[in-house]
């Protein structure tokens, strides 16, 4: 029996137009063509299709295994699981990997770990690191490590690497066939380093936990609008910064040295920041300060100097691929030369203790200036959509003072506690900061403290669910009250390395704080109730005995015409303030010490 499927015809067509269906390219050259060896003995899978194509899981593996395995300066170790059960492997470059993470006080080596993959369609990073690897090793730059040490994740999000087609990401110019964002579990990873979901993040977290890397980079490829950059990439800056001297250093040092380098390289470096107005890009740009759920908003509030890059998704792969090599080897050779400056400048933001923290900033009113490098377009007309939109015609459009609306105002702030105390029966929390590295001390027998309790006075869940969970948002009212702390309650102290971290994941008004994401949906929910039989005796018998009780009722019932009319509203009323309601609805379960 033969069973005939007959695709559309645009299905069939869609990769012989992808080319033509994108904005025109801008001739680009570069002195980094040369990094490109087809010849060598241990030339890359993608090197042998000129960087047009990129390997699938089993031959980066494979390739890897080979490599590890001819150089006494690697090492490759499996830091985790995927839900489909791949490997997440890392690899160590370094002249003594062996000892990488073991003894950094004493070897005080900078260190940087690279991650590509995380958007696994986004794997720019996987085949320059691949490159760069064998250059090292096989090449003549071994020397990046004679003082650095080079960790690299070659391949984050596994098992949507191998969900791989040629019509997974249409507004990118290649690789042939690219993975998907989400992972199998329809899950995005750089959404996930707050809550910490899933395996491939809990993975992440286990290897910085375990390294300490002194700078983090997350390679990416954009999606949206034309510009000239091919290699464009940010960072939470110093203005609206947890760790304001890592921040000071990836802007006065880390940036004007790789621009520098990826210039002269022939590439065009670039900011990180998003058209205002799609429609009318001279309206200006807006420039993002990241929450903990993104990696730069995670390394910003956890003390670790984060870098996120974005290439160009309308430039080819091969320019993207040859820009990220430069980028993560001028990584190397500034760590080299700066390394000790930026452990200086991690370290000072790890001591700090500030009496506030900011857990979310707005955009300002009044706009930075600056240059960019645009392309230009025209608002073209169509009338499948029935409207206009925008058509970008490949010409260089150079705008000498573009207005960037920067997110640097706090937009929420709050004052950092001592400790926060969570209950032992919300081990799902206490887990998730394990896996996060915060450190924190159980109580061995119960005991009572007074302690800040927050009410929610007022509360939203989410109308659909984001990420796999229903996000709520609510405004609270702190009371004071002792508190019977049982055995096995965590006591999380903000006087610690991570204590930003915990405050950003704990203080419940931050927008990836665990509340926010979900994790205590349980406070809004009741499940005693009363019989009117039985309510009404008691209303009567308070009434008689409890003076103030019966004047708060009445102004209540002068105050509320719902209360003055509706006989469940007022059992409702009376019910809420009885010991039989319970005490524990609406109230934050984590406890707060100041």
């Amino acid at each position: 029996m033969t069973i005939r499927v007959i695709l559309p015809l645009m299905l069939l067509s869609a990769g012989a137009l992808a080319a033509d269906i994108l904005p025109p390219l801008l001739p680009w050259q570069g002195s980094t063509e040369s990094l490109i060896q087809p010849k060598h003995p241990w030339v890359t899978p993608a090197e042998l299709s000129n960087l047009t194509e990129t390997p699938d899981y089993a031959a980066t593996v494979s390739y890897l295994q080979k490599l590890v395995a001819s150089s006494a300066l690697l090492r490759m170790e499996s830091i985790g699981k995927s839900p489909q059960g791949r490997d997440i492997w890392l690899i160590k470059a370094s002249m003594q990997p062996e000892l990488i993470g073991k003894d950094k006080g004493k070897s005080g080596r900078p260190t940087l770990l690279v991650q590509a993959g995380i958007h696994s369609g986004e794997i720019d990073g996987k085949d320059a690191g691949l490159m760069l690897l064998r250059d090292i090793v096989h090449g003549d730059k071994q020397s990046l490590l004679a003082q650095v040490d080079f960790l690299f994740i070659p391949i984050l999000s596994v098992d949507a690497h191998e969900r791989k087609g040629k019509f997974n990401r249409m507004n990118q110019r290649g690789p042939v066939e690219q993975g998907w964002r989400s992972t199998a579990q329809n899950l995005n990873l750089n959404r996930d380093y707050a809550k910490a979901d899933s395996l491939e993040m809990q993975a992440v977290l286990k290897a910085i936990n375990s390294y300490q890397p002194d700078l983090y980079m997350d390679v990416h490829v954009t999606d949206g609008e034309d510009y000239q950059y091919d290699i464009t990439y940010g960072f939470n800056e110093p203005f609206a910064s947890q760790s304001p001297n890592g921040a000071s250093w990836l802007a006065s040092v880390y940036r004007p040295a790789l621009d520098q380098a990826l210039s002269a390289a022939g590439h065009i470096p670039g900011p990180l920041v998003f058209a205002l107005d799609p429609m009318d890009f001279a309206k200006g740009l807006q420039g993002s300060t990241s929450t903990p759920r993104f990696s730069t908003g995670y390394g910003d509030v956890r003390h670790l100097p984060t870098i996120l890059v974005e290439n160009h998704s309308l430039k080819p792969y091969r320019q993207r691929v040859l820009g990220t090599y430069v980028l993560l080897e001028h990584s190397l050779q500034l760590l080299a030369q700066q390394g000790k400056a930026l452990q200086l400048a991690k370290k000072a933001d790890e001591n700090a203790r500030p009496q506030r923290q900011v857990l979310a900033f707005k955009a300002a009113e009044q706009p930075d200036l600056i240059p960019f490098k645009g392309i230009s377009y025209e608002i073209a007309h169509s009338d499948i959509i029935n409207g206009p939109y925008v058509k970008w015609t490949g010409q260089p459009k150079e705008y000498e003072a573009l207005p960037v609306f920067w997110e640097k105002v706090p937009a929420v702030e709050v004052e950092v506690p001592k400790a926060y105390w969570i209950p032992p029966q919300y081990q799902d929390v206490i887990t998730r900061l394990q896996h996060h590295g915060i450190q924190f001390s159980r109580l061995e027998k119960s005991g009572k403290l007074e302690l800040q309790q927050l009410s929610a006075s007022s509360h939203e869940l989410a109308s659909r669910s984001f990420e796999g969970r229903v996000g709520v948002k609510a405004t609270f009212t702190p009371s004071w009250s002792e508190f019977a702390l049982p055995a096995g309650s965590v006591r999380v102290s903000t006087d610690q390395p991570l204590g930003a971290l915990a405050v950003a994941l704990l203080q419940p008004e931050g927008p990836d704080s665990l509340f926010s994401w979900g994790f205590f949906h349980g406070m809004f929910e009741r499940t005693e109730y009363f019989e009117t039989y039985a309510m009404l005796p008691w209303i009567e018998q308070e009434l008689k005995t409890n003076k103030t009780l019966a004047t708060d009722f009445a102004a209540a019932v002068k105050a509320d015409p719902k209360l003055a009319k509706d006989g469940q509203a007022r059992l409702h009323w009376f019910y809420q303030r009885s010991p039989f309601y319970d005490q524990t609805y609406l109230k934050y379960p984590v406890l707060i010490e100041r």
